[in-house]
């Protein structure tokens, strides 16, 4: 049987981009259980409430549901319990010393397999206030005007 190939994405946090300033992104291995990669693999994963810190230099998501498998018997798993990442080194010393300035947290963006490995794409982030948030949404109505008015114009050619 041939190797998956590619990436497919299984779940996103959309909301993350919105509320958070993303300035740096990481790609990261999971430490999973067998009902929780088939769990994931039925395309079932919530990242809303999700977060990443560091604690004794390893990287740890908590918060992240993965809901538990329906064919699992009594080794499912926790459907939110703590599942350690796995990064390289110099890439957890980073992550550590910008978190550990105050406003800075670890925000998961995206849940995906990648040539059939489970992986979580995790950013650098800062909150952003409400203005910053209105000044979003007005810059991306700009941008939606601006395109329709391109297309009108294009249309009366």
């Amino acid at each position: 049987m041939p190797r998956e190939q590619g990436r497919k994405l299984i779940a996103q946090n959309k909301r993350a981009r919105y509320d958070y300033e993303i300035v740096d992104t990481w790609e990261a291995g999971l430490v999973l259980m067998g009902t929780e990669v088939k769990a994931l693999r039925a395309g079932r994963a919530s990242l809303a409430d999700g977060y990443a810190h560091v604690m004794d230099h390893e990287v740890w998501l908590e918060n992240v549901h993965i809901p538990e498998y329906t064919q699992g018997t009594w080794t499912n798993h926790a459907p939110r319990r703590r599942r350690k990442l796995l990064l390289n080194r110099r890439e957890i010393a980073k992550i550590e010393q910008k978190t550990d300035e105050p406003g800075w947290t670890l925000v998961p963006l995206a849940l995906y397999f990648r040539d059939g490995r489970a992986k979580i794409e995790i950013g650098l982030g800062r909150g952003k206030k409400s203005y910053d948030k209105r000044q979003a949404i007005a810059k991306r109505e700009a941008d939606r005007e601006m395109q329709k008015a391109a297309a009108a114009r294009l249309r009366r050619r």
